[in-house]
């Protein structure tokens, strides 16, 4: 029998464990999970466009990360809120689907959030702003499909000058100023590796090596790959060479099965030392008569072997990471052989150049394949410190995942916020048709447009009201590609200024946003069943728990 004192409390209480923590109704659960989305928000809305601030974070394995791409920040922040977390989940799916646009999904989130708490303060339930979310979505969809620019939706996508174009916003947002000089390179790298079908470019065929020293205007564009270690051995360089690619090292293996060999007498001793190096050097022998210039290990290279490799001539060249040894392989055309044996001619591989230079003080070795229909190309990036090197990868990364989407969907749209202030425009002229509550909703969606133009003025330190009431009134009398140029901080035609966003980054953006919205929304409870901080009562100090 259970005595009356231990008795569990009643309602929720007498289900959950001790410990529990249960929050419910609108002040307690929706309005604070409102309110961590914001502060989400508010950190990347100042990171927001071309102007935007970096942000300096050191993660848990106190690395620093110096730089103004959303996906890193949020990423690096380990966000633990389980509202914001569907806010970073939102930023993620658009950087994975996408690459760019991350910032932009965030932050508008978080001005579609604060926007519902005004509406929930008014009187409005949850369940009434999210069928104007979703009313809003659906026509911001239809009003965007009329926006694209005429014509963009035929591109060649071997065109370098279509492909500039439409890559500046997106490499601009993250290095402002070398768009110039970032973009040429970037489109010549995926130019490059481009397959006959567009639709089938791989991300992954852009590589990218970083090396400390020189400045952005050294940077290059190498066709095949940059790897960046020192050859084994004496041969730096082999011209028009075969290439054997060992996976599992060159060097003597150890036997399967144990044995034991008596030996009688120092001659025997002899021989027996003989045969092992014999047995090397016919291998060796048998890979240089395969007509292979180059050998490259996935594993140690042994003493023995690589003086044998020396006396054939063979160039010697270790990769340790798997990851690498298989892009090594898909740039030359090699096939892995798993232990050192004479390899048939397909399964040798090919290059025009190998060589070991030196760029910086950096040795690094550069495999070049200048006939077409090479599979990899790098991006030789400089600068003059590592978080510098790192910020010019994030914008390289979103220029080649820009050109994967636009070999998919090369549509444009106006940038520069004329988009946005159009759409804005558009879904108020909508929300005043509608005829129930959910028009309060559609009017504030058709609000929240405002926070790109606003944080893009403030975040070049100009007067956000002054900017927003040109754009209106500009739009009004139609001149619907009428954005912001940030530099004379004036209202002008963004196809003047060569401002354009990809359709399918806006698209997907303010879909992921909205769908987040209405998931934090959707929430009326939360019922946490762990004690909140500290370890678990019921814990071992090993890791493992009580037995019951």
């Amino acid at each position: 029998m259970v005595g009356l004192g231990a008795m569990p409390g009643y309602g929720i209480q007498s289900m959950l464990k001790e410990g529990h923590r249960h929050l419910s109704g609108l002040e307690e659960a929706v309005l604070k999970n409102i309110d961590a989305c914001r502060e989400l928000s508010a950190i990347t809305r100042t990171s927001l466009g071309p102007n935007g601030m970096n942000k300096m974070v050191i993660n848990h394995l106190d690395k620093l990360f110096v730089t103004n791409d959303a996906a890193t920040i949020v990423n690096e922040l380990e966000v633990q809120h389980p509202a914001a977390k569907i806010l970073v989940l939102a930023g993620r799916a658009q950087q994975e689907e996408i690459g760019d646009g991350a910032n932009l999904t965030i932050s508008f989130a978080g001005e579609l959030l604060e926007k519902a708490e005004e509406l929930i303060r008014m009187g409005l339930h949850p369940s009434e702003i999210i069928i104007g979310y979703t009313k809003a979505i659906s026509k911001t969809i239809e009003v965007l499909e009329d926006l694209v620019e005429k014509g963009s939706e035929n591109m060649d996508v071997r065109n370098k000058e279509e492909v500039v174009l439409r890559m500046r916003s997106a490499v601009a947002s993250k290095q402002f100023g070398q768009e110039d000089i970032l973009c040429p390179l970037v489109a010549d790298a995926c130019m490059q590796v481009c397959p006959k079908n567009p639709a089938n470019f791989n991300v992954d065929n852009v590589r990218v090596a970083k090396l400390a020293g020189g400045g952005l205007h050294n940077s290059t564009v190498v066709r095949g790959m940059v790897l960046k270690n020192d050859a084994v051995g004496s041969i730096k360089r082999a011209e028009k060479a075969k290439i054997a690619v060992f996976a599992g090292g060159v060097d003597t293996s150890a036997t399967e099965t144990k044995g034991t060999v008596l030996i009688h007498s120092a001659e025997q001793l002899e021989n027996y030392a003989k045969t092992e190096e014999a047995k090397v050097e016919e291998l060796i022998k048998a890979v240089a008569d395969a007509g292979a210039k180059v050998i490259v290990s996935g594993a140690a290279v042994g003493d023995m072997a690589l003086h044998f490799c020396e006396r054939y001539k063979l160039m010697v060249l270790k990769i340790s990471s798997k990851f690498e040894l298989r892009r090594f392989c898909r740039t030359t055309g090699a096939v892995a052989i798993l232990k050192l044996s004479q390899p048939n001619a397909d399964e040798l591989g090919y290059a025009d150049s190998v060589s070991v230079e030196e760029i910086g003080g950096t040795r690094v070795t550069v495999v070049k394949n200048e006939e077409g229909g090479n599979s990899v190309a790098t991006v030789v990036l400089r600068g003059s410190t590592d978080s510098i090197l790192d910020d010019l990868e994030r914008a390289v990364d979103d220029g080649v995942n820009t050109y994967k989407s636009m070999c998919r969907d090369s549509r444009i749209i106006p940038g520069a916020a004329a988009t946005e202030i159009e759409l804005a425009k558009r879904l108020k002229e909508f929300s005043l048709k509608e005829t129930g509550l959910d028009q309060y909703a559609i009017a504030k969606f058709a609000e929240s447009f405002e926070m790109v133009p606003r944080t893009l003025s403030e975040n070049a330190g100009l007067s956000a009201m002054e900017i927003i009431s040109s754009l209106y009134a500009e739009h009004a009398a139609g001149n619907t590609k009428v954005g912001i140029d940030l530099e004379e901080g004036l209202c002008k035609d963004v196809s003047a200024l060569k401002i354009w966003d990809l359709y399918v980054t806006k698209f997907f953006a303010l879909k992921y946003s909205a769908d987040a919205v209405c998931t934090v929304l959707r929430v009326d409870q939360i019922i946490m069943a762990k004690p909140a901080g500290g370890p678990r009562r019921d814990a071992q100090p090993g890791g493992g728990m009580d037995e019951d």
